[in-house]
């Protein structure tokens, strides 16, 4: 497809959508009046389908199943989108010292989640020893120059925290590469804008409330930007009298006591913000936001609680639409 040109028309407003990872994905974009749109839309589902082919945890024939299922001490040379997102979670998750871990699949499974869960129920003392001898990011060796992954034996990758922010990445490569000046791309709330709307403003979204209808609107711009949310609303179960969230805690092995309702958090790339909200999200309030401000990362957390006052670092608030 050729770039758009001023002698297609003036520029406006259009609008795709589609389904990729379980959820929905769309793009608001701007593009001359006239510009064809069925073959963009088709461009990004396919890029799409490209990324679950290598890594989703529920497709069986998924470069990332067939690691899973990988005898121990095997290499395994990754695509490249494989490959981007392994070495930004090694990289996340040393920097968290583990509070993100894309070798969590097996504690995830125990506690009842993923692809591959077991029994909504706490795991046993022998089921927990077990996930937790075949998890951690320190097992994990990746061979930078040959692109290659070690599975080191019973190591189940779950990059579900960081996939979608790639997806959203890779959209925007798309049409940047395609001549589009400007989009704001979601894929499954991790949001990532660019350029400016026909009116010359930047994109402006809603950041996620952790379902607190009470909760304060909050506006944030994305110029050049993306955000991501992580929260215990969208998976958790009620088990012992309490409500075991799908945000596990990779140091513990547990999930995560009391996490925020969310947790936010803006970045240039929509991959690093996907895996750095989880990654405060389990480090918890006081230790998420410490953390955030030490590093500089623009943060909002909102402690769990229907009216609840969110909790912000500096960098963030520089960050709202005004």
């Amino acid at each position: 497809m050729s770039a758009p040109s001023a002698v297609d028309g003036a520029s406006a407003p259009h609008t795709l959508y589609g389904a990729t990872m379980g959820t929905r994905w769309r793009v608001d974009l701007v593009a001359p009046r006239a510009f064809a749109l069925d073959p963009l839309h088709a461009a990004v589902q396919a890029r799409l389908d490209a990324i679950v082919a290598q890594m989703s945890s529920w497709e069986p024939d998924s470069d990332l199943s067939r690691f899973n299922r990988a005898a121990a001490g095997t290499w395994h040379r990754l695509q490249d989108d494989f490959y981007r997102v392994m070495a930004c979670a090694l990289q996340v998750a040393q920097a968290s010292d583990g509070a993100f871990d894309p070798a969590i699949g097996r504690l995830v499974a125990a506690w009842g989640f993923g692809a591959q869960a077991g029994a909504r129920q706490a795991p046993g003392p022998g089921a927990m020893a077990r996930a937790r001898e075949a998890s951690g990011w320190r097992r994990l060796a990746l061979r930078q120059q040959a692109r290659e992954l070690l599975q080191p034996g019973g190591v189940a990758l779950d990059l579900s925290a960081i996939a979608k922010g790639h997806g959203v990445d890779a959209i925007v490569e798309l049409l940047q590469a395609r001549g589009i000046d400007a989009a704001l791309v979601e894929v499954g709330g991790e949001l990532r804008g660019f350029g400016r709307k026909p009116d010359g403003t930047p994109w402006r979204v809603l950041v996620e409330s952790g379902h607190d209808d009470d909760a304060e609107p909050c506006v944030v711009t994305l110029d050049d930007a993306a955000i991501a949310t992580s929260g215990p609303y969208w998976q958790h179960y009620a088990a012992g009298g309490r409500i075991v969230s799908h945000t596990i805690d990779p140091r513990s092995g547990l999930p995560v006591a009391d996490p925020p309702a969310a947790t936010s958090v803006l970045a240039p790339s929509a991959m690093l913000a996907d895996a750095w909200s989880t990654a405060l999200a389990v480090m918890g309030l006081e230790g998420g936001l410490a953390f955030a401000q030490a590093q500089g990362f623009a943060v909002r957390m909102l402690p769990a609680g229907r009216g609840a006052q969110p909790r912000t670092s500096a960098a963030f608030d520089t960050r709202l639409a005004t």
